[in-house]
């Protein structure tokens, strides 16, 4: 039981940290010894110091020794690689997972409850709740499509974006605007379109992607001018 606990902390203290990283609460740059941040959360270091181990396995705070951590600050490379891995294989998985939906229609149910979630953080305008349930709702799609190891590349290529502090909601959409952008993806699941689905998912990760660099364009030069639509597209043919 004291294990399970442990755990359980640990997870508590990790969403914690990256909703911090997300709203820019903890700054890209800077350093944050385990001591501050267990103060500010209210823990000890033990599970600042686990949810710190794995943040530093996706790439988004660098350990240093006995000082702390320091928030990676995201390149523009990174993200639109992240971008294109999505599109290379969530496109297809989500057309996959819409031919298995028509033999089931258990499948088709639990995207709905995903949905309906999804549409009542949005509607309560709870933006860090939004962000939730729509990585719930393309995990779910992802894991619907039978393949579990693309999905866990995919669920970390969308927790990366999420924890890097330039999510786009609600700095350039509103939780709504975020909702609505997945209403074609979701019609056309429900509909049994394989083609439709796929041509929806891939014209939300475009805008999604066009959306963030433009948003970071605004305030880090070293975003500016990427062509990120024409390169993205460019891998669709």
């Amino acid at each position: 039981m004291e294990a399970l606990d442990v755990s359980s902390m640990t997870g508590r203290v990790l969403d914690q940290l990256r909703a911090a990283i997300t709203s820019g609460e903890l700054e890209a740059g800077r350093l944050y010894s385990a001591a501050a941040l267990g103060e500010q959360l209210g823990v000890s270091r033990t599970p600042i110091r686990e949810a710190s181990h794995e943040l530093a396995r996706l790439g988004l705070v660098e350990i240093e020794r006995n000082r702390g951590i320091r928030i990676v600050a995201t390149s523009v490379e990174a993200l639109l690689q992240g971008f294109e891995v999505r599109l290379m294989l969530e496109v297809p998985l989500a057309r996959r997972a819409t031919r298995h939906a028509q033999d089931d229609p258990g499948i088709r149910r639990r995207l709905t409850e995903v949905h309906d979630r999804f549409r009542e953080a949005a509607t309560a305008e709870d933006a860090e709740l939004t962000l939730r349930t729509d990585r719930d709702f393309h995990t779910v799609l992802l894991e619907l499509s039978g393949n579990d190891r693309a999905a866990g590349v995919l669920r970390e290529q969308r927790d990366m974006v999420l924890e890097s502090g330039v999510g786009t909601v609600p700095t350039s959409r509103t939780p709504l605007e975020c909702f609505e952008d997945h209403a074609d993806i979701y019609a056309a699941f429900m509909a049994g379109d394989e083609a439709a689905t796929g041509a929806a998912m891939s014209r939300h990760i475009i805008n999604t992607a066009s959306l963030l660099i433009d948003q970071e364009s605004r305030r880090r030069s070293e975003f500016h001018d990427h062509g990120v639509a024409d390169r993205l597209r460019g891998l669709l043919g």
